[in-house]
């Protein structure tokens, strides 16, 4: 290995969500990093969830790759950043290989993701269902794109050492090697709700002997060699590392202003690069527990709360009066607050009958209908995260409703797909539904502290 761009890495993907990708790609993880290799896990696309169960496995954080968020030219370097002094990095996809971001080709699919890192992809299939079928599947998806390098397939699902051998042998022409083949099994399964698999902060002890059992799985059922050995075959990347320090000119005072993130299991959705955004923006970062602490952090200048359950911890969110009083001092005092999804909840009045923070002049409640997609948008007015006319690419992902859905000044004027306003501005708070990846727009986190270091500290109420 000749630099950091030449790291041994892995795409596994499937043909379609519910393949086994994330069973398969967290017990690789896990069980490489058990043998003693530094693994650096990634993620296709939004998704705040299965980066957790990366960490888990791994020890490293969990990080996203999404095209549409940060923009193709991003995406190496966010997993060179990631992916330094690793032995090993793994690469979990989103949907089916060739899905990206709706009616924009492949943007944002794992297709495009592979391409760009130049890796080998692993496909994991479903084959409860087939037996012959399983080799015109992968035939079609390996010729499809000529250039994305189809290089191994991990049957999933298998029923019997009779079905696994009929696979095998269908798959002996159809050019592609089987690098394993795991049995239907339950035991490791991942509980879910309203918006996917259930945060690794909220079970934590179920969570580590879950990937616990999918490392021991994998071993058992996958050719750890022969995967190590087709990782080692990528070239290097020409692209530089991502760098935070460079992408930010830090405050020469020396002064560093406290930002307070929340986090605990109510607040677990946020990019790993925010906080080092922030820090490189000259902030000290400090995280806190709603659901726990009753105060912010000592000399806390700032608040970034990002997304989560918050409906899910309400009664638990609300019973905290102190923290909920010291929130609402602080954005009363015209602190820079950051909120999002969860964190725009937090701040409403109420999340189904549950007094929250009173920041916003709204209520929030559950719904059925789940708001999901890419947005595009533009800041209408300068606030504290962000200067009017600041362009962004986002991502909504709730089952939630407020009520009114944007205040006097909203936060964001929507642009695509659809035209609306959303969220509001009110003195230095800027609260949304959208999130927002700030390595695409690092003045996103530069602003948020430039205005942390203007205040003092606010004292507790």
């Amino acid at each position: 290995m000749s630099g950091p761009g030449a790291v041994p890495r892995l795409v596994i993907a499937a043909p379609s969500s519910g393949a086994g990708k994330t069973t398969v790609a967290t017990g690789l993880m896990a069980a490489f990093a058990e043998a003693g290799l530094a693994v650096s896990p990634h993620k296709v696309g939004p998704d705040y969830i299965d980066p957790g169960y990366h960490s888990l496995a791994t020890g490293r954080p969990g990080r996203n790759l999404d095209a549409y968020l940060c923009g193709p030219d991003r995406i190496a370097p966010l997993f060179l950043h990631g992916a330094a002094g690793a032995d090993l990095a793994v690469v979990e996809g989103v949907m089916g290989l060739f899905d990206g971001a709706s009616g924009m080709g492949e943007l944002s699919s794992t297709a495009q993701v592979a391409k760009v890192l130049r890796a080998p992809v692993v496909l994991v299939v479903d084959a409860s269902s087939q037996s012959r079928s399983v080799a015109a599947l992968v035939h079609g998806f390996a010729s499809w794109d000529p250039e994305v390098r189809l290089a191994g397939v991990i049957l999933n699902k298998v029923g019997s050492d009779r079905h696994e051998a009929l696979l095998r042998e269908a798959m002996e022409s159809s050019g592609v090697p089987v690098l394993g083949a795991l049995r239907r099994d339950g035991r490791a399964g991942t509980p879910s709700r309203h918006l996917g698999l259930v945060p690794v902060a909220e079970r934590r002890a179920e969570a580590l002997a879950s990937v616990r059992e999918l490392a021991a799985r994998v071993r058992e059922g996958c050719d750890l060699t022969a995967l190590l050995a087709l990782a080692r075959t990528v070239p290097e990347l020409p692209d530089a590392p991502w760098d935070p320090a460079a992408e930010i000119r830090a405050d020469a005072s020396g002064d560093r202003p406290v930002i307070a993130v929340a986090g605990g299991a109510a607040f677990t959705f946020s990019y790993a690069e925010h906080a080092e955004l922030l820090a490189a923006a000259g902030a000290e970062v400090v995280p806190f527990d709603p659901l726990r602490d009753e105060q912010l952090p000592p000399g806390t200048r700032g608040l970034v709360i990002g997304g989560g359950f918050p409906e899910v911890y309400a009664p638990d969110l609300s019973a905290n009066a102190p923290l909920r009083a010291a929130v609402a001092h602080l954005a009363a005092s015209g602190a820079p607050v950051s909120a999002e999804c969860a964190g725009l909840l937090y701040l409403s009045r109420a999340i189904d009958g549950k007094p929250m923070c009173g920041v916003l002049p709204a209520e929030a409640r559950m719904t059925e209908r789940l708001t999901l997609g890419y947005r595009e948008a533009v800041a209408l007015a300068d606030n504290a995260l962000a200067a009017a006319g600041t362009r962004v690419r986002g991502h909504e992902f709730h089952r939630t409703v407020l009520e009114p859905g944007a205040g006097d000044r909203p936060a964001w004027g929507l642009t695509h797909p659809e035209r609306r306003v959303e969220g509001f501005v009110t003195g230095g708070v800027h609260a949304s539904y959208l999130h927002v990846h700030w390595a695409a727009e690092p003045s996103l986190a530069a602003r948020l502290v430039a205005g942390a270091a203007r205040r003092a500290p606010v004292a507790a109420p």
